[in-house]
């Protein structure tokens, strides 16, 4: 597929995220004004209110409160009308709509959308292995379901946050392997993980196939799982992440359409083991995705989302076999994603090998985040001539508040 041109200018350079080919959803105000639902082209934001007449859905979708829910409810059919409608309205030779734009560095990003329920996934194998083996060694580095099952545990709906929202660093308990006891401290081994976000566009109520899963995703955006490993390595057993992964979970502030990716689409990595047959590959379900993390603009990590182990939709299928009813605004978080190498390695635990490895950067030695550290994640589909692109997922790191229950 080729750039398809627009008339808004900046939509036809080939480095922009955002031509005519992707038009991603987010939610923006102008000068602390009311929040629009807009869609990214070039550099500008489209107001989709401000157009509502040449929209094909009611008026009322456009100036949801909830973000992007609204449309997400009205199914494929309408998902991909709507595109079309934006497509014909900013294509080169369309009737010029100018005074509907906005300048994207004028606006203000917040979350695109309303996340209902959140999981979040183990499912990149070069990750598990990493992890399993500074932690068990490399024989027994994967649990013995990991070849048949996407792991994943729930978490925290409340605390996803919109790209650019400060960090502040936890308090938990922590204990040490030559500790006698648990101590109360802000973590010390505060951390990343690079994920992609898959959001459920649309509701089941018992088990659905791969197929119907991958139908039902809206869109993506990228997601950070900031992780305290610390407060993780004491508290997980036996149920697994809670308070470590509470803190936040930040995503980037555009939802990149299923559809727009549909070029992109590749297979998952071979089988080592065959799946059952309701989690099996009925066809390309990954996405090729160039992604990349940065600690204060200096580039860290570089990898692909095509190293996950289990699609997105293998993801949503094994959480529906229970009976599980998925809903509008769930959003799923793919695990992390590293690669083969050290230098794909997607988070810091991985990068120093559980602080055993501090590594350089621009900006010092670091085996885990410190205070005032940004850190961001980056991700592109890259076509011949165009790219699309999800925006940049950043957060700040801010020092523990004080003792909170010092008194």
């Amino acid at each position: 597929m080729t750039l398809q041109k627009s008339w808004v200018a900046s939509a036809n350079t080939p480095n922009t995220p955002f031509p005519l080919n992707n038009l991603p959803y987010g939610v923006f105000s102008v000068s602390g004004g009311a929040r629009r639902l807009g869609v990214a082209i070039g550099d500008r934001i489209l107001d989709v209110a401000a157009v509502a007449d040449a929209l094909p859905v009611d008026a009322s979708i456009l100036s949801d409160p909830r973000g992007w829910n609204g449309l997400m409810e009205l199914g494929q059919a309408q998902w991909q009308a709507f595109r079309r409608a934006l497509t014909d309205l900013l294509s080169e030779g369309a009737a010029e709509c100018a005074d509907a734009l906005v300048a994207q560095s004028d606006a203000q990003m917040h979350m695109p959308y309303t996340v209902t329920e959140y999981t979040d996934f183990y499912a990149g194998k070069n990750h598990a292995m990493n992890v399993g083996t500074m932690f068990r060694g490399p024989e027994n580095a994967l649990p013995p379901n990991w070849l048949h099952i996407p792991i994943g545990y729930n978490g925290r709906a409340s605390s996803v946050v919109v790209s650019g929202t400060d960090i502040r660093r936890p308090w938990g308990q922590l204990k040490g392997p030559n500790d006698d006891a648990p101590r109360w401290a802000p973590s010390q081994r505060f951390d990343i993980e690079l994920e992609m976000g898959a959001i459920v566009g649309q509701p089941s109520a018992g088990p659905i196939s791969v197929d119907q899963a991958d139908a039902n995703i809206f869109g993506y955006v990228l997601l950070n799982d900031w992780s305290a490993r610390d407060i993780q390595a004491w508290e997980y057993q036996p149920l697994g992440p809670f308070q470590a992964k509470a803190t936040a979970t930040s995503i980037s502030p555009w939802i990149v359409t299923a559809e727009a990716l549909e070029p992109f689409r590749c297979n998952t990595p071979a089988r080592e083991k065959e799946l059952l047959p309701h989690l099996r590959d009925t066809g390309p379900m990954l996405y090729d995705i160039d992604l990349t993390v940065t600690l204060n603009g200096d580039p860290i990590a570089q990898t692909n989302y095509n190293a996950m182990y289990y699609s997105a939709a293998q993801q949503l299928a094994h959480h529906t076999t229970s009976g599980c009813p998925m809903r509008v605004g769930d959003l799923l978080g793919s695990g992390t994603i590293s690669g083969p190498e050290k230098h794909n390695r997607g988070s810091l635990l991985e990068l120093s090998w559980g602080g055993k490895e501090p590594f350089k950067t621009t900006s010092g030695t670091r085996s885990f985040i410190e205070d005032g550290d940004t850190l961001g994640l980056h991700g592109a589909a890259k076509a011949d001539g165009y790219i699309i692109g999800f925006g940049d997922c950043m957060g700040t790191i801010l020092p523990a508040l004080d003792d909170p229950f010092k008194g």
